[in-house]
């Protein structure tokens, strides 16, 4: 084990947000770890980057979202891709989207760290904002193609 990925599991641990290593040829390390619980971010240290790791999740976009996408017009969807494009944006993350036909599929979310940059509060407040910037993606899809119960308990927290 390095150094880097001893601290890193070390820290995810201290916090009690790690979960699991991950079997993968494409790594060096791939862990997955709990924040908030319930909700799953990578840490992977790609092979040939040893002094490089990448914060990352990525989200399937439910099948009623996905249907209610289908029944707006393909300029809508093209102005949601954009607003989606923009939110995400903000959080000054990396970002990939699935969006064939302007329908929103799928969405990954990430940022690096390299070694030199590597401490435990970088790594903490890394996570928290790949977090956040995923929940935003998350809420604008809500916001723009769910359907609310009238009965239905919402909560401003983000720790949905």
């Amino acid at each position: 084990m390095t150094k880097i990925e001893d601290n890193i599991q070390k820290w995810m641990a201290d916090e009690g947000y790690f979960r699991q290593r991950v079997p993968d040829d494409t790594a060096n390390f791939h862990f997955m770890v709990n924040y908030p619980e319930g909700h799953v971010i990578d840490i992977i240290q790609p092979k040939g980057k040893v002094d490089m790791v990448v914060i990352g999740c990525a989200t399937n976009v439910s099948p009623e979202h996905l249907n209610a996408m289908q029944k707006i017009s393909y300029d809508e969807r093209e102005e949601f891709i954009w607003e989606f494009r923009f939110t995400l944006n903000n959080f000054l993350v990396d970002f990939q989207l699935q969006h064939p036909d302007n329908i929103l599929q799928s969405f990954v979310v990430s940022e690096e760290i390299y070694e030199d940059g590597m401490n435990k509060d970088r790594l903490i407040s890394t996570v928290k904002r790949v977090f956040r910037a995923k929940l935003q993606g998350l809420w604008k899809i809500q916001h723009k193609f769910g359907e609310v119960e009238k009965d239905e308990f919402h909560s401003d927290s983000m720790y949905v």
